[in-house]
C-alpha cells in the first residue's frame, strides 16, 4: 500500500494480490515485474517470491481504515482478474470496495473477458458503483482494441481505459460508453516509442466525444526529460467524483471483521490476526 503514489493520475495503492504474468506486448517491460524481481529471496520482503502470484488478505481491509477519501488504484502490482485468483476473493475485494464509497476505486485489467462476465454476474453489485471504476489496458490494436469492446459490454457505471504503453497509431475507435482515457508512453530502459501524431489524434477523438483525457508521460529512458506537455500544455481531466460521507471507525472496522468473517472459504483464518483491523 502507498498512500502517496508517484502514479500521476491517482493518489495511492492498494495491493491485496500480488504478482502477475505476461500475455500482451503491453507487458513486456513491466514496471511491476522489474520492481519485484528485485527482492525475490530477501526473506521477511513482501516480495520474497519475487512477481509470483500470492493472495495478500492481511491487506483486503485497508482501505477502510483510511479516513480521508482517496483515488485508490487497486492493483498496481497486479491484475486482480488473472486466472489464479478465485472468483471468491475477487468478490471479497469488490465488497471492500463498495463498503468504503468515501473512496474513488480504479480497477484496471488486461483479462477483460473475465471481468465482463463478473460484472454482468455475480459482481453486478459492484458494477454498479459510481465511485468503482472500472479499466482496461489498451496497448495497440491487435490486444488492445478489443478489450474496449470487452468493457463496453459490461454493465458498469464508469468505464475508463489505460492507453499506456501506446505502441502504435490505434485509428479510429468506438469511445461510446466511455468515461475517461489515460495516455502514456512507456518508460525506463528498452523504453518504445510512442509519437506524437499516435497521441493527437486519441485525444481529438476524445474531445469530440466528450471523454475526459489524462496525458500521463512521453516516457523514454528519462521520463523526466520528456516531461508530459502536449502541445504546449498538460490534460488533466477526469470524470466526475462521487462524495460520500464517512462513516464511525467502530464501524469501519466492524465492516472490515464481516468481510473477513464472510469469506473464510478463501482467506485463512491467520488472516483475521494479521489484518488491520
Amino acid at each position: 500500500m502507498s498512500l502517496n503514489s508517484h502514479i500521476e493520475w491517482t493518489d495511492a495503492t492498494w495491493n491485496p494480490v500480488r504478482g502477475c504474468t505476461k500475455i500482451s506486448p503491453g507487458c513486456k517491460h513491466c514496471y511491476a515485474e522489474t520492481f519485484a524481481e528485485r527482492f525475490r529471496g530477501v526473506k521477511g520482503h513482501p516480495y520474497e517470491q519475487g512477481f509470483d502470484l500470492r493472495l495478500v488478505p492481511e491487506k483486503l481491509t485497508e482501505p477502510l481504515l483510511w479516513r480521508s477519501p482517496k483515488l485508490v488504484f487497486v492493483n498496481s502490482m497486479s491484475d486482480l482478474f488473472q486466472d489464479g485468483v478465485p472468483d471468491d476473493y475477487i468478490e471479497a475485494v469488490c465488497r471492500v470496495m463498495v463498503k468504503a464509497n468515501w473512496h474513488t476505486f480504479q480497477v484496471l485489467t488486461k483479462r477483460s473477458a473475465r471481468l465482463r462476465e463478473l460484472l454482468r454476474g455475480r459482481l453486478r453489485f459492484a458494477a454498479e458503483q459510481d465511485h468503482i471504476w472500472w479499466g482496461v489496458s489498451v496497448e495497440d490494436q491487435e490486444y488492445g482494441l478489443p478489450r474496449i469492446g470487452d468493457l463496453q459490454k459490461a454493465p458498469a457505471r464508469v468505464r475508463f481505459l489505460s492507453i499506456e504503453p501506446l505502441l502504435e497509431d490505434l485509428g479510429m475507435f468506438d469511445l461510446s460508453g466511455i468515461s475517461w482515457a489515460i495516455v502514456g508512453g512507456e518508460s525506463g530502459p528498452g523504453a518504445r516509442l510512442m509519437r506524437e501524431e499516435w497521441v493527437i489524434s486519441i485525444r481529438d477523438q476524445c474531445l469530440e466525444s466528450g471523454v475526459p483525457f489524462f496525458f500521463k508521460q512521453w516516457g523514454g529512458v528519462r521520463k523526466a526529460k520528456h516531461g508530459r506537455l502536449l502541445e504546449g500544455r498538460t490534460h488533466d481531466e477526469y470524470p466526475e467524483r462521487v462524495a460520500s460521507p464517512i462513516p464511525e471507525k467502530a464501524s469501519c472496522l466492524e465492516y472490515a471483521r464481516d468481510i473477513l468473517s464472510s469469506f473464510q472459504t478463501v482467506i485463512p483464518a491467520s488472516a483475521l490476526a494479521q489484518a488491520s483491523v
